[in-house]
């Protein structure tokens, strides 16, 4: 019963850790425009007010991420951060926040897993293992669904790359700037690339170079493909002064013929996907009924 009572109070402070950092950013939204209808005396006392996971259990496990972070190689901590950028965590979550979160995951789950094999009475050896696994499941959860946040991030910016760039190329052939185009894009469309296009333009707002701007943009989106083109081609005609309007109308006709091919490369996978449930599932319903009484019929006739 100790044991049990132990595994449940580590299992509870976990989860508390882990929702209390998930929910730092709820109430955000309110307390702006709290702070907007208030004079700046009162937004002073509210950034006191911070909620527990802001002042307490963040910084814990800040603290607790970055130790074990100090072991990791180099190469590691900017893999960690390339992939958080494609995730587009890379504003709410640091490197070694992230690592923490995954090891606290591993740890609860290497305490469920120790526990539960504990109350049906597995041997002692059993048990360990199953820690084991119960961690590295928790350790590899998180990175896989690194990746799927990623790729979703990265379906989503080439479906909608080329209304974005039609967008775009009719703005700057009617006579607005590459800047205030921008700027109707991101007033006009919703989604990862308008909020990407908006960032690009606040960093011109702040005195930082086009071109760098946008090359950071590549940096987060490092899988998008189209995008990365786009980008470059954007910054070449930046730098050799060519027309900004045919670069992007060539791209939009360049973009539209990719996700063509990709759909008809999709269609062609589809009949050798197909033949999987038609050759294990399909077709020997279809030999039960056709052969079926046939063979029933042979059998009493031979009997």
């Amino acid at each position: 019963m100790s044991l049990l009572v132990i595994v449940l109070s580590v299992f509870g402070t976990v989860c508390f850790t882990i929702m209390a950092v998930f929910s730092r950013n709820q109430g955000k939204e309110t307390q702006e425009r709290i702070s907007r209808a208030l004079g700046q005396k009162e937004i002073a006392v509210e950034e006191d007010r911070r909620s527990l996971s802001e002042r307490v259990l963040r910084p814990l496990l800040h603290k607790f991420a970055r130790r074990l972070t100090d072991l990791t190689p180099q190469r590691q901590r900017e893999q960690m951060t390339t992939k958080l950028s494609a995730a587009g965590l890379s504003s709410q979550w640091e490197e070694a926040e992230w690592k923490g979160l995954q090891y606290a995951i591993s740890i609860l789950l290497c305490l469920i897993f120790f526990g539960i094999f504990s109350l049906i009475n597995t041997p002692f050896l059993t048990r360990i293992e199953m820690g084991l696994i119960g961690f590295i499941i928790g350790y590899m959860l998180p990175v896989y669904w690194l990746k799927a946040k990623a790729k979703q991030r990265q379906n989503e910016i080439e479906k909608t790359l080329p209304d974005i760039l039609d967008l775009l190329t009719v703005s700057v052939e009617a006579g607005l700037g590459f800047d205030a185009a921008l700027l109707k894009v991101a007033e006009k469309q919703k989604g990862v690339l308008a909020e990407e296009f908006l960032g690009v333009l606040q960093e011109i707002k702040m005195g930082r170079p086009r071109r760098e701007a946008l090359r950071d943009l590549v940096k987060r989106n490092k899988p998008a493909e189209d995008l990365n083109n786009l980008i470059a081609s954007l910054v070449q005609a930046d730098q050799l002064g060519i027309s900004i309007g045919g670069v992007l109308r060539n791209q939009a006709i360049q973009i539209r013929q990719k996700q063509r091919q990709r759909v008809e490369e999709k269609a062609q996978k589809a009949p050798v996907k197909m033949m999987i449930p038609l050759v294990f599932f399909v077709f020997p319903t279809i030999f039960i009924i056709v052969i079926g009484p046939a063979a029933i019929q042979i059998i009493e006739m031979l009997k």
